[in-house]
């Protein structure tokens, strides 16, 4: 691990694949010029492609703090960037009245600085050590608000937060800002506009087989290879609600592996599709006649 940059996009796929990470050329092109630019880097696709792992891989091979901030519906200020420790200022405010400090502006002064501020996650990132700058993680931005979002622009573009009692308080060194969207809904333009942009989409064959076989070394090749090659066929049905992204095939893999199976069958299909599908109607589709058609031409395919 070192915190020095990658200097060239083979140095960022070299990196990549140091932690597992299998990326294609296009994916380590955008994150080299992220990192070269000091740009944040916003990253779209389906649940389970592998977004958030980008920024947990950064932070573990450069050696630098991973901050991060899970988004969800009504988050706020408060709970994003700082809020003020109420209950100390009102101790604070107590303790001088009961010593009948008269110095009103001493104690406003006193009362609203850094000892009684509680530091959330985009005030921290914002406070990072020279040189080690911390890995910030904005994590399915699209299930926020859209204030909120709003509120985003100052730190991705200024890299600052304004705290009405306090002042400016602006970043020494840039953080590293990877922000995820499922693209449940559409993030706005101005936000986009100061990202650099990337849509991750489910790996192809070759690259699956290469992620299971590094992430699941146990598994049996030839399995490995029916369980591709059954969830690529998936991912080609219009019908299916939520297609199985490559969290659920490493699941998938490992679970089958934990089974001892080493090749699939139509009942083996049938009795662990809930670890590869996550809603019943999905289930329903390819339960029974389905999976045992499309098992029967993969294994048609892979024995000629």
């Amino acid at each position: 691990m070192s915190n020095t940059l990658p200097q060239s996009i083979d140095d960022v796929q070299s990196m990549l694949r140091d932690a597992n990470y299998v990326a294609d050329r296009s994916l380590a092109t955008i994150l080299f010029l992220s990192l070269k630019m000091g740009r944040p880097l916003f990253l779209e696709g389906e649940a389970g492609v592998g977004k958030t792992e980008i920024a947990k891989v950064l932070a573990d091979q450069l050696d630098r703090p991973l901050i991060r901030l899970q988004c969800y519906e009504g988050l706020d200020v408060s709970s994003a960037v700082y809020e003020w420790n109420y209950a100390r200022q009102m101790i604070e405010i107590r303790l001088a009245e009961a010593a009948n400090d008269a110095n009103k502006d001493d104690l406003v002064s006193e009362i609203f600085s850094e000892k009684f501020l509680i530091k959330r996650p985009l005030l921290n990132a914002l406070e990072g050590s020279a040189g080690k700058a911390p890995v910030l993680l904005i994590d399915e931005l699209d299930r926020t608000d859209e204030p909120f979002e709003a509120y985003l622009l100052e730190i991705l573009s200024d890299f600052q937060v304004t705290i009405p009692e306090m002042g400016t308080i602006k970043a020494d060194e840039t953080p590293i800002v990877i922000i995820t969207s499922n693209r449940t809904r559409e993030i706005h333009d101005a936000l986009k506009r100061r990202c650099l942009y990337h849509w991750v989409d489910y790996p192809n064959a070759e690259r699956e087989k290469e992620i299971i076989a590094l992430k699941v070394p146990g598994a049996d090749v030839r399995l490995s290879e029916q369980i591709v090659e059954f969830i690529q066929a998936l991912r080609k049905d219009p019908n299916l609600f939520k297609l199985p992204g490559i969290a659920e095939s490493l699941d998938w893999t490992s679970a089958l592996t934990e089974l001892n199976v080493i090749s699939l069958d139509p009942d083996v299909i049938n009795d662990t599709l809930g670890v590869l599908l996550k809603y019943q109607d999905d289930i329903t589709k390819i339960q029974g006649s389905e999976a045992a058609e499309i098992i029967h031409q993969i294994n048609q395919e892979i024995d000629q």
